[in-house]
C-alpha cells in the first residue's frame, strides 16, 4: 500500500478538527503526530508504512504523555486551603435531589476545597440533574441555590 505524505497530513487535519467537538487535548495530539509522519515522509519519502504507523504512534503518545505530565497536572490538582469566599458563585451539578431540612449531594468539575462532591442544602426543592450555584458554606457542608 502506498501511502502519500499528504494522506497524513488530512488524517492530522481531520483529528485536530475532532478537537473542537470533543476538547479533551487528547486527540488533538495524534493529529499534531500525524502532521508529524507528513513531515517526515515529504523528507524520506520512501519510508515503510510500518515506520510510518511506528512514528505516528510513539511521537502521538509521548506527546500525550508530555502534555499530562507537565501541562495537565497543575489543572488538575485540588486547591486545598483555597479562601472560602474565592469559590463563593461556582457552579456544580446536583446529583441527589435537595429539598428544605434535607441533605442533597453536589458535584464540581474541579475539586472545591479539595474535594469534588459536597453534602448540600437548599431554601427550596431542586431535583437531582439541575445546575445549582454555592451561596454559602455551613460546616461541611454548603449551601447551593439554583443556578
Amino acid at each position: 500500500m502506498d501511502i502519500q505524505w499528504w494522506y497524513w497530513i488530512v488524517a492530522g487535519a481531520v483529528l485536530i478538527l475532532m478537537e473542537l467537538v470533543v476538547p479533551s487535548f487528547f486527540i488533538l495530539w495524534f493529529g499534531v503526530g500525524a502532521l508529524l509522519v507528513a513531515l517526515a515522509m515529504w523528507l524520506l519519502p520512501d519510508l515503510s508504512l510500518t515506520a510510518q504507523i511506528a512514528l505516528w504512534s510513539g511521537a502521538s503518545l509521548v506527546m500525550v504523555a508530555l502534555w499530562f505530565k507537565l501541562f495537565a497536572g497543575a489543572r488538575l490538582k485540588t486547591q486545598s486551603g483555597t479562601a472560602q469566599g474565592e469559590v463563593i458563585g461556582e457552579v456544580g451539578l446536583l446529583v441527589s435531589a435537595v429539598a428544605p431540612f434535607q441533605h442533597g449531594k453536589v458535584r464540581f468539575q474541579k475539586p472545591i476545597l479539595g474535594s469534588e462532591q459536597w453534602n448540600c442544602m437548599a431554601d427550596e426543592a431542586i431535583p437531582a440533574g439541575e445546575r445549582v450555584r454555592i451561596v454559602a458554606f455551613d460546616g461541611n457542608s454548603v449551601k447551593v441555590a439554583r443556578a
